[in-house]
């Protein structure tokens, strides 16, 4: 189950016509309470597109009773048209609801410039027939599948999560498979709990979450203008969990998540996941990963099935990170390729045919240590994103 299965919540995937091809396109999510608050971390991208613009106004209270979620258009560059698109939207769930419209968050995406009369009467279409159709109250499963299958794009399968704890439930949902890189990436997560707490509560555990998965997501390096995670808490448990089992569930489902997305990468064939180890700070652990996350050269060996350690080395050399580049241990899939910056095993002891591919990086320089996980380039991703628009 997914957004659904924590108790308190209701949820709706709908067809409307935003997407050409007819498939389901609107998302409803709505918490009955009886409380109402919530917590979101939004792009960081300085171009935002209008829903997390007006979103991240919504949110500044704490509070949220719903959630309206689109597919087929990102209504990002879509100037005033595009606002008054986001606001009418909000609006119209909340009339639909019987909220206020400062209560619903707004989330769009697809491809941005994309916004005309047609798209907002669509979108519009779609708050009506989702309010009409909701339901899961009790767990249904159906409910949180439909809404986790209307918000997709270039998914290939829905992504959802769950996690219980102590007398408490947290979901959620998720779309992205591309330009996942940090600060968030390109994704919409909606996660609810029927736990009793506060919207501080849930944005420290929330963020908490969100850095070491999300933000620790990075495929292709391109940063999106949408990407949003919600956290919405019901109550309806009746129970309020110690601050930090309610952190770790949390934690649990964006991990969850994270994988899925990073598994749904546009034409990938690896699942890469680097560590570095022993680095001065994790600030500094996660920079020297995220350099080898970038490389294209990299990238394209592994996708070749080519353990070429010379390229790790080349791209953690780009970073101001505290290490000697002539102490450095590197592996491929548990084989220790390089030993203090010299070759060390053969590498055709390396087997990179599976699709789990672990690097581990050792700069022998500190105690700490992050992983970035990312794919590898393929002939599928330079296809999907260069035929996208059409």
């Amino acid at each position: 189950m997914s957004v659904t299965a924590a108790d308190g919540f209701r949820a709706a995937g709908v067809a409307a016509g935003v997407k050409a091809s007819g498939g389901l396109d609107v998302a409803m999510v709505v918490n009955d309470g009886p409380l109402s608050a919530a917590a979101g971390v939004f792009t960081s991208n300085r171009a935002k597109a209008n829903p997390v613009l007006w979103s991240e106004q919504a949110l500044a209270g704490g509070s949220a009773r719903a959630v309206v979620l689109n597919s087929g258009g990102a209504n990002c560059f879509t100037g005033a048209f595009g606002f008054q698109t986001t606001h009418q939207t909000a609006e119209r769930a909340a009339e639909r609801l019987g909220i206020g419209a400062i209560d619903v968050q707004v989330c769009s995406t697809g491809l941005i410039g994309v916004g005309d009369e047609s798209f907002r009467a669509a979108v519009l279409r779609g708050v009506d027939l989702a309010a009409d159709a909701l339901a899961g109250a009790g767990g249904d499963a159906a409910a949180g599948l439909t809404s986790a299958q209307a918000i997709m794009t270039t998914d290939s399968v829905p992504k959802q999560a769950v996690a219980r704890g102590d007398g408490f439930t947290v979901g959620g949902m998720a779309k992205g498979a591309g330009m996942l890189a940090p600060g968030l990436a390109t994704m919409l997560v909606v996660l609810t709990t029927d736990a009793a707490c506060t919207a501080d509560v849930l944005d420290r555990a929330l963020r908490a979450a969100t850095r070491v998965t999300f933000d620790r997501l990075d495929s292709d390096g391109c940063m999106s203008t949408n990407d949003t995670v919600l956290l919405l808490a019901s109550g309806a448990s009746g129970v309020e969990p110690d601050e930090a089992a309610l952190a770790a569930a949390v934690a649990a489902v964006c991990d969850d998540l994270a994988r899925q997305l990073q598994g749904d990468a546009e034409g990938a064939s690896h699942d890469i996941a680097i560590e570095v180890r022993h680095a001065a700070t994790e600030d500094e652990a996660v920079v020297v990963a995220r350099s080898v996350a970038r490389s294209n050269l990299f990238k394209a060996a592994i996708f070749g099935n080519d353990p070429n350690w010379g390229r790790v080395l080349a791209a953690i050399g780009t970073t101001d990170a505290s290490f000697d580049p002539y102490a450095v241990d590197v592996h491929f899939n548990g084989v220790r390729v390089c030993h203090a910056g010299e070759p060390d095993r053969p590498r055709d002891e390396v087997d990179l045919t599976p699709r789990a591919t672990a690097i581990v990086i050792d700069l022998f320089a500190g105690e700490a240590t992050a992983t970035i996980r990312t794919n590898d380039l393929t002939h599928e991703y330079v296809h999907e994103n260069s035929a996208y628009a059409s």
